[in-house]
């Protein structure tokens, strides 16, 4: 790298190269960013109904963490830290910790190997409470203010997926006497800088205003679940949810389930769209073409593209309904119309471009929540 590179592209460069070359750990550090800390708990519950204590570990999971106290010791025991920093804009100042005047080179690999330790006990641990038979509970952030209305019923569940991590989901059941042999199922993939804690109010609004069951849940390393946040893990995790969500829900029937993709959501939410027959339909909301194009509509930057939407929405194989925000900012409405174009035209259903929203505001106000619920009403009834 030439002297004159910006820091940002010197430390992606060094992330590149310290992964082996590996196009799914840069773009993990450029697209996910889960909530830190989570916006809810899982309480570990065993066979007899009794509460796990959060420190319980098994002896794999206590050699992990001998493992990072070694590495921090030797990071201790190496060099003066001017000899790190080859570059003098992050030279310490007087009064600065060692924290604060990381290149941001360190900061991204120091994060990798974190999220890496992180992925590798959560795995150990959820794996042995599967074969333990643990059960877990809902605990919601004291600052979330969920939906007052009685009658669905929310359950706490592991979901294994072949990446060898298990994904943490909320399973909402529509209310009693609102479900029927056809009953949709909603698969929800939510946008990159949440988890479905913050999502709970929305979700428990769908499964009781529409009638339908939504199971909502977090990618590899957010929240509860385990695993690193990479494209590749998120299209292991929306399979491992499908699967469960069939066998589990659908009595079998994968035309009960209609996927749902939130921004980043919407790479998952596609890449299935496109694989799977038979599934009863699937809504874009916010979408990209693709993640590069966010930043760049030059494609001289193709090879470290993800989740390329635009080409797997060609072949899509299940009804296909957009939702974007005219005044987005961040992902503009431009990505959302060309993302409906390219629909083969027997799948497209009405889009709903929403005329005084941006990017995460399109569900806000009472009256706006009632129009959302409204059009997504009208698409389920073409699904019948």
């Amino acid at each position: 790298m030439c002297c004159c590179c910006p820091p940002a592209i010197k430390a992606l460069f060094c992330l590149w190269v310290q992964s082996g070359f590996s196009k799914g750990t840069v773009a993990g550090a450029l697209t996910f960013f889960p909530p830190d800390p989570p916006l809810y708990k899982f309480e570990r519950v065993d066979k007899e109904g009794n509460l796990i204590p959060d420190d319980e570990e098994t002896e794999d999971t206590k050699e992990s963490k001998k493992d990072d106290k070694k590495d921090k010791k030797k990071k201790k025991k190496s060099g003066d830290h001017d000899d790190e920093l080859e570059n003098g804009t992050f030279r310490p100042k007087e009064g600065e910790h060692e924290e604060e005047i990381k290149s941001p080179a360190q900061q991204l690999t120091e994060r990798s190997k974190e999220l890496r330790k992180r992925a590798k006990s959560r795995n150990i641990r959820d794996k042995k409470d599967a074969e333990d038979g643990v059960k877990y509970k809902l605990v919601l952030d004291s600052r979330l203010k969920p939906p007052k209305f009685k009658g669905v019923v929310k359950e706490a569940v592991k979901i294994p997926t072949k990446s060898g991590a298990y994904c943490a989901a909320i399973v909402y059941r529509c209310p009693q006497g609102a479900a029927n042999d056809s009953t949709k199922t909603l698969i929800f993939s939510h946008g990159n800088a949440t988890d479905i804690g913050a999502m709970f109010p929305l979700q428990a609004i769908l499964a009781n205003s529409l009638g339908v069951n939504v199971v909502s849940y977090d990618y590899s390393g957010y929240g509860e679940s385990g695993g690193m946040p990479l494209e590749s893990h998120t299209y292991t995790d929306i399979a491992g949810v499908l699967k469960w969500t069939v066998e589990n829900i659908c009595d079998d029937d994968e035309s009960k389930v209609v996927l749902y993709g939130q921004s980043v959501g919407s790479g998952p939410t596609c890449y299935m769209g496109m694989k799977i027959n038979g599934l009863g339909g699937m809504v874009l909301h916010s979408p990209f073409m693709s993640g590069m194009r966010v930043l760049t509509p030059n494609r001289a930057l193709a090879c470290l593209d993800i989740f390329p939407n635009i080409d797997r929405i060609r072949k899509a194989k299940c009804p296909v309904m957009l939702i974007h925000g005219r005044l987005d900012q961040e992902v503009p409405i431009a990505h959302g119309e060309a993302l409906y174009n390219a629909t083969p035209d027997h799948l497209k259903r009405n889009p709903w471009w929403v005329p005084d929203r941006g990017h995460n505001d399109i569900t806000e106000g009472r009256g706006k929540l009632a129009e959302y619920l409204g059009k997504l009403r009208e698409f389920l009834e073409t699904l019948d």
